[in-house]
């Protein structure tokens, strides 16, 4: 189990301490403080007085002119002055499967950065293989009185779990927010991308590049986000080219691992059907799409187009840069954060699922069928 505050991660470089020059805290570094000061306002988009004034704790400084200095603080990796610390206002909880694959990680950090502004203090509870489950993450939070609990991808977005679990916590008065899943049988506020549409806009957008032959690549079939989009991935695909249900499901749907290992056994396996696109429900698992066409031979674009899901940190940056349905995660975190903070608030959500919508990254993974290409000439 891995538990630490997601907002302290924001920054890898030692906190100096600053004091707008009105303090005996002497500085780790030596430049002088009017230096620090022209840091700090030029992060912040004020004037070194403003700074110096926020800093002293005097007054006449607007709440949103203050927030961006202490903001321009933690970025540039300075410590708040003791007077301008914050006394939590509690724990909040945020459970996550794994942080290997980057999305997790992205996703702490938006809802730990919210959770901060509103004064919360986020601990981040990480389940890891044959150590912690979630219930006993869940326990251990509970036990430390925590405000409340954000669960991510947790067990409500597995059919097969009992959903007994939620009502159980629900019951010990701990208000919870539940993202990336859904269940009718929990009585809870749900954030969710709609994962109906993503599979739309990344098939609509290989069937116009020309592509008739498109595998879907993701986990296994009892998650709802993995229904979800077979549902959508056959629809569009029944609306724009001449298949069945049955046939698409068949020969073009591959489950196997949200990992990069996984995506590359169902690309070789899609690969092997003749697929010249292949749609991917993680960027980790498109990686490993790449991966098996260049094992094979081929070439990404030229032979075979890849489309992954999330538009993971860094993923701009590979090698091609990867055509993607991005994830709307920083409205999703805010959303998280803002839902739960009604229910501690004593405010409860309707039993409802807030959906929001994903967006097409076109970039170098995806390109014309190989079919439709002019000869060179």
């Amino acid at each position: 189990m891995t538990q630490q505050s997601a907002a302290g991660r924001s920054t890898a470089r030692t906190r100096r301490p600053v004091d707008g020059g009105q303090s005996d805290a002497r500085p780790v570094q030596s430049h002088p403080v009017t230096a620090r000061l022209a840091d700090i306002a030029a992060q912040a988009g004020v004037s070194e007085a403003t700074v110096s004034r926020v800093l002293n704790g005097k007054p006449g400084v607007a709440a949103a002119t203050r927030q961006s200095v202490l903001a321009a603080l933690d970025v540039l990796g300075y410590e708040r002055p003791v007077r301008l610390r914050q006394r939590s206002a509690g724990l909040v909880g945020l459970i996550t499967p794994e942080l290997e694959n980057p999305i997790f990680p992205a996703l702490a950090q938006v809802i730990g950065q919210a959770l901060t502004r509103q004064g919360y203090t986020p601990v981040l509870a990480t389940q890891t293989p044959g150590g912690s489950t979630e219930d006993e993450l869940t326990e251990m939070l509970v036990d430390r009185g925590v405000s409340g609990i954000i669960f991510v991808s947790g067990l409500h977005a597995d059919t097969s779990a009992d959903m007994q679990r939620y009502e159980q916590l629900r019951a010990q008065g701990v208000p919870f927010v539940l993202v990336d899943g859904f269940s009718p049988k929990v009585q809870a506020p749900f954030i969710s991308p709609d994962d109906r549409a993503a599979m739309q806009l990344a098939v609509t957008h290989l069937v116009s590049l020309g592509h008739t032959r498109i595998g879907l690549a993701l986990g296994p079939k009892r998650f709802v986000p993995v229904q979800r989009k077979i549902e959508g991935f056959v629809r569009t695909m029944q609306d724009l080219l001449p298949l069945s249900p049955a046939e698409i499901e068949r020969d073009l749907v591959q489950h196997s691992l949200y990992t990069l290992e996984g995506g590359q056994a169902a690309a070789t396996a899609l690969i092997d059907r003749d697929c010249t696109a292949i749609v991917c429900a993680s960027d980790m698992m498109a990686l490993g799409a790449i991966r098996a066409a260049r094992q094979r031979g081929l070439d990404v674009p030229s032979d075979v187009s890849v489309v992954g899901f999330d538009d993971s940190p860094l993923i701009a940056f590979t090698d091609p840069p990867l055509t993607t349905v991005r994830k709307p995660v920083p409205a999703m975190g805010q959303a998280a954060v803002r839902t739960l903070l009604e229910e501690i608030g004593g405010t409860p959500a309707p039993h409802s699922e807030f959906v929001f919508m994903p967006e097409l990254v076109v970039r170098g993974s995806t390109a014309s069928a190989p079919g439709d290409r002019l000869p060179r000439p």
